[in-house]
C-alpha cells in the first residue's frame, strides 16, 4: 500500500548522530582495559588519535595550520603493535586497514602498488569516501622496506624494487595527496571504476621490529640464559640508527611520532592469559563450560606458560599455541568430564609443554 503524498511530505528527517570527541585520557583508559603493558605507547597513541580527530573536524582553511602526526611503532614480535592499533580504531569508531609492507613493489613490477593501501581502506569503510578519509592505515613490517644497499645484513648490487622504491612511493600518500582509487580490490582486465580520495586526513601508523639493530647491540661473548636480550631491546633507537638501517630520511620525516614498545615481562604475559576482558584462557574456559566442565588455572600454571613463551622469544604471539597444547587433552575429553571442576596446576602444564 502506497503512502499518501501528504504523509511523505511531513515524514521526519533522520539526522546523523554526532560523534562524541573523546579526550586523550578516555582513549588511554579504553586501551588500558584491553592492552596489557606498553603504557608509554598507549599515551602516545591517545594523544596522536585525539589530535587526528580534532584535525578532521576543522574546516579546510584551518587544517593547514596543524600538520598530520603519523606514527612509527618500533617493537619486538609479540609486543602488541597490531593489537594496539586494532583497539584504537575501535574506540575512535573509524575504519582500519591493516597491510603488510612486503606485499608492495615499485610501480611497473608484479605486486601491489601503494595506492592499493587507500583502496583497501575504502573497502573497509563500505566505499564511503568521507569515512575513509578519517580512517587509519596500519602498515606493518615497515623495516622490510630498508634499502638493500645500506641494510645491515644485505648487500647491494640488485635493484631494490620492494625497498627504497616503495619508500619513495609512500611519501606522497603519507604527506597527503588526492588519489584516484579503484573501487574494486580484485585485479581486473580493462577499465575500473575509480573515486577520488584525499589522504591528507588519513592517519598512517607504521610498525617494524628493526631486529637487526638490536642484534648488533647484543653482547656476543655471553653464552647461555640471561637477560641480555631484554636489556638490548630497551635501547632507544635514534634517527641515525634508522637511517643507517636503510630508511629514507624523507619517510622518517613523515612519521614524526615515534614510540618504542618494550618486550613483555612474565607478569604481563600472565595478565594477558587471564587478566583482560578478552583474556586468552577465558576462551578455553568458555568452550569447556559448554560441556559443563569448569576449569581454573593456578597462578603457578600461568607462570609456567609465560616462561615457555619467554623461552620461545615470540612474546604474546606464542601464547595461543601454548594454550592450545595445554588445553588439548581437556577439549578432547570434555564430553566425558561433564559436571567436574578441574584446577590446572604447574605440573599439568609442564608435562605438556616443551
Amino acid at each position: 500500500m502506497r503512502a499518501p503524498e501528504t504523509a511523505k511530505r511531513f515524514m521526519p528527517r533522520v539526522r546523523p548522530q554526532k560523534r562524541t570527541l573523546l579526550t586523550p585520557r578516555a582513549i588511554y583508559s579504553h586501551l588500558d582495559q584491553h592492552v596489557v603493558g606498553q603504557d608509554r605507547a598507549k599515551r602516545v597513541l591517545a594523544v596522536a588519535a585525539y589530535g587526528h580527530l580534532r584535525r578532521c573536524g576543522l574546516p579546510a582553511e584551518r587544517k593547514g595550520q596543524i600538520r598530520k602526526s603519523n606514527i612509527l611503532l618500533i617493537g619486538p614480535t609479540g609486543s602488541g603493535k597490531t593489537h594496539l592499533v586494532q583497539k584504537l580504531s575501535q574506540v575512535l569508531d573509524v575504519p582500519l586497514s591493516i597491510a603488510d609492507a612486503t606485499e608492495y613493489t615499485e610501480a611497473g613490477y608484479y605486486g601491489k602498488d601503494v595506492e592499493q593501501l587507500v583502496a583497501e581502506l575504502l573497502f573497509r569503510a563500505n566505499h564511503s569516501v568521507a569515512e575513509a578519509q578519517r580512517g587509519i592505515i596500519f602498515l606493518d613490517e615497515i623495516d622490510k622496506l630498508a634499502r638493500r644497499t645500506q641494510s645491515y645484513k644485505t648487500g647491494g648490487g640488485t635493484r631494490d624494487i620492494g625497498g627504497e622504491g616503495v619508500q619513495q612511493s609512500l611519501l606522497k600518500i603519507l604527506e597527503g595527496r588526492e588519489l584516484l582509487v579503484p573501487t574494486s580490490l580484485s585485479p581486473q582486465s580493462g577499465r575500473q571504476d575509480v573515486v577520488q580520495v584525499d589522504t591528507s586526513d588519513i592517519l598512517f601508523i607504521a610498525a617494524g621490529t628493526f631486529a637487526d639493530l638490536f642484534e648488533r647491540e647484543r653482547p656476543s661473548s655471553r653464552i647461555g640464559f640471561g637477560d641480555s636480550a631484554q636489556v638490548s631491546l630497551r635501547k632507544e633507537l635514534s634517527t641515525e640508527d634508522l637511517l643507517g638501517y636503510g630508511m629514507l630520511s624523507e619517510l622518517l620525516g613523515r612519521l614524526p611520532v615515534r614510540v618504542q614498545l618494550q618486550p613483555l615481562s612474565e607478569d604481563e604475559l600472565c595478565q594477558i592469559l587471564a587478566g583482560p576482558q578478552d583474556a586468552l584462557l577465558g576462551e578455553y574456559q568458555t568452550l569447556l563450560a559448554l560441556d559443563n566442565v569448569q576449569v581454573d588455572f593456578s597462578d603457578s600454571a600461568l607462570r609456567e606458560i609465560a616462561r615457555a613463551a619467554l623461552r620461545q622469544g615470540l612474546g604474546a604471539r606464542s601464547l595461543r599455541g601454548l594454550a592450545e597444547q595445554v588445553c588439548h587433552d581437556l577439549l578432547f575429553e570434555a564430553p566425558e568430564l561433564r559436571g567436574q571442576h578441574l584446577v590446572i596446576d604447574e605440573g599439568y602444564v609442564r608435562a605438556r609443554l616443551p
